[in-house]
């Protein structure tokens, strides 16, 4: 599905979704992608209950085989030099989802993809934000109407308690970027979480 691509991963500080990406990067290089992974400064450093940004590295790391561009200068060649055929972002925390919609390229994850769109090749975007569906609502909206920018669907993961919170289902982001590389955005992009 993906054999031969070269696929950008880039992660932001959504903490509490870590542990589903790592299964997720097993798929991308079944699907035959070559995945290289991209962090934030927040996942370089913070140590939280689900781990330290050196326990993350090391998983990541581990299940891609590359090493993790954790600079804005290591991530400004996917635009000129080394390229990728598509740039995940997932998990993408709403105050990246804010930057990005807002042109800010302040982060190693926003600069590959800034420099990915600069190529005319596709973002995915894999949403998990407590904010989407209030302030940050404006941002979603201006990235679901963006060109070359797609997600990976998502819906409301606990709407009683977190009324405004989104999480995309990071199962889909194979066929996600399938769809993506076609420049489609896979369907349904609304789904229902199933509780907990």
């Amino acid at each position: 599905m993906l054999q031969g691509k070269r696929i950008g991963l880039g992660i932001t500080a959504s903490h509490c979704t870590y542990e589903e990406i790592i299964p997720v990067i097993d798929s991308l290089i079944d699907a035959g992608a070559t995945v290289i992974p991209v962090i934030t400064h927040s996942v370089l450093t913070a140590a939280t209950r689900f781990g330290t940004g050196e326990e993350w590295i090391a998983r990541i790391e581990t299940a891609t085989g590359e090493k993790v561009i954790s600079t804005i200068v290591g991530a400004e060649p996917f635009g000129p030099s080394t390229p990728v055929d598509c740039m995940i972002i997932a998990p993408m925390t709403g105050n990246s989802l804010s930057r990005f919609a807002n042109a800010s390229t302040d982060s190693p994850v926003l600069m590959a993809a800034k420099a990915t769109l600069r190529n005319g090749s596709p973002v995915l975007i894999g949403i998990s934000t407590n904010d989407a569906l209030g302030l940050n609502g404006v941002n979603l909206m201006k990235l679901l109407n963006m060109k070359n920018v797609f997600f990976i669907p998502f819906g409301q993961d606990d709407p009683i308690k977190k009324p405004n919170s989104l999480i995309s289902d990071f199962s889909l982001m194979v066929p996600a970027a399938a769809a993506a590389l076609k420049n489609e955005q896979i369907q349904p992009l609304l789904i229902i979480h199933e509780e907990k």
